[in-house]
């Protein structure tokens, strides 16, 4: 990989978006109240280091935030805010489980019908807020909606029918001008291990359409082989301070994966997994200083952003960071998003274009 340029080169791209669902995700009534969208916006936008700031936020098409359902009027209303920010939209998270309307990408008729009714609203939303002129890049975030351990009851006839799915999900998805995004995490069936990743993808094999969303936390569990130890990279009772030994497993992982990445979020990991409110045990989310990261983020995010041979995929227009069931009283924080947005100035700085 090259080496880190110096941090006062201040690239403009790829944009820098924070993620609105860490106020929803793993909240509700059996855990912390849910963080309203104003709130979100607020704490992003006031978010400034050095003279910089976030430049956009990925949504998540879902009350109590987007409502999948939103008028016309809906939208405007929200490009509006949005603009009132000075942020701009980016990726659209489609809510394709079951609790949000949707359903299993490898259940029932009526299960994958659902998940495709969610796609198709969630694109008609993506070009609505295009052509409104508050949206200029990312795309539609899927996953099979399904858990790995109702998958493993017959491995490869759910990934074909996980396949046939996501298949039709691009139809829609083109019709709309619309690519979609796979978010690998070791909680979606068919998706928990690096390798059954990137067969699932070959599987559907409309790469023009679907790619991979790499999220920094969920593809360090990869190597790990939560959910799926045939895929595990990592010794078990591993010595953390032995870094290479990670970024070697990492190179594995990006090699499989990184032909498919068409949107990142920028994370940092503790190495364990974590449940919260009805959200699946999946990647521990950390700020980008906890002292447990196991995690050289700015290093990390080359291995996504850089090809082989050192040189900026430049694939996608923007990176987010996502803070995914960070408590409440992080979130509140306003030093915590300055230590975000610092952090992914670093990012861009290193590995950015202009």
């Amino acid at each position: 990989m090259m080496e880190t340029m110096n941090s006062t080169s201040q690239h403009k791209k790829p944009a820098i978006h924070n993620a609105m669902w860490p106020g929803i995700v793993g909240k509700g009534p059996d855990s912390e109240p849910f963080i309203d969208l104003d709130t979100m916006l607020r704490l992003t936008a006031d978010a400034k280091v050095d003279g910089v700031k976030f430049d956009g936020v990925d949504l998540f098409l879902s009350l109590p935030h987007t409502d999948i359902d939103s008028t016309d009027d809906d939208l405007k209303r929200l490009a509006d805010k949005l603009a009132a920010h000075k942020l701009v939209a980016g990726s659209l998270v489609a809510p394709v489980w079951p609790p949000t309307g949707g359903g299993s990408a490898m259940g029932s008729d009526l299960d994958r019908k659902q998940f495709l009714t969610q796609v198709r609203k969630a694109c008609a939303i993506g070009k609505k807020l295009r052509e409104i002129g508050i949206r200029h890049y990312g795309i539609v975030r899927v996953d099979s909606a399904c858990s790995p351990s109702d998958w493993a009851k017959d491995p490869g006839g759910n990934t074909k029918r996980i396949a046939d799915t996501f298949r039709e999900a691009c139809s829609i998805a083109e019709s709309y001008g619309e690519r979609l995004a796979a978010e690998g995490e070791i909680c979606w069936g068919g998706m928990h291990g690096w390798k059954h990743m990137a067969e699932l993808l070959e599987m559907v094999g409309r790469p023009q359409t679907i790619g991979f969303q790499a999220d920094m936390a969920h593809t360090m569990l990869y190597t790990l082989g939560y959910n799926s130890p045939e895929s595990r990279l990592i010794p078990e009772d591993f010595d953390w301070s032995k870094p290479e030994v990670v970024m070697d497993a990492l190179r594995t992982v990006t090699r499989a994966l990184r032909p498919w990445t068409i949107d990142f979020h920028v994370a940092q990991n503790d190495g364990t997994v974590k449940g919260s409110g009805s959200h699946d045990k999946t990647g521990r989310h950390c700020p980008p200083n906890d002292p447990n990261g196991k995690l050289d983020i700015v290093k990390v995010a080359g291995l996504w952003m850089r090809d082989e041979n050192g040189v900026q995929t430049r694939v996608f227009q923007h990176m987010c960071w996502d803070g995914c069931m960070f408590p409440n009283a992080m979130m509140l924080s306003s030093g915590t998003w300055r230590d975000i947005l610092g952090t992914m100035i670093k990012v861009r700085d290193a590995h950015g274009w202009d």
